[in-house]
């Protein structure tokens, strides 16, 4: 049995919004069992990719906002981890 481990966490800077508050991790973890390693090891791909699509169409539309002095990318931080664990 294996154990597909996501942890994905963002940020907002107090700047970008009307909350004035410090910046603030906001994790989420998930856990997902598979039978066997190669379905672990194919999700965590799958999984990689859309984060990586998902960030980079938000940095783009950021992008976008910091050219009309709207936002800046920086405001935001996003993190994510995948693992697929023997369990």
């Amino acid at each position: 049995m294996w154990v597909l481990m996501y942890v994905f966490s963002y940020s907002v800077s107090p700047a970008a919004t009307n909350d004035r508050a410090e910046w603030r991790l906001l994790p989420t973890v998930v856990f997902q069992e598979f039978s066997n390693e190669d379905r672990c090891k194919a999700a965590k791909s799958a999984l990689e990719g859309s984060l990586r699509d998902a960030g980079a169409k938000l940095r783009s539309g950021l992008e976008d906002l910091k050219a009309i002095g709207k936002a800046d990318p920086a405001q935001i931080i996003i993190a994510y981890n995948v693992e697929c664990l023997p369990k």
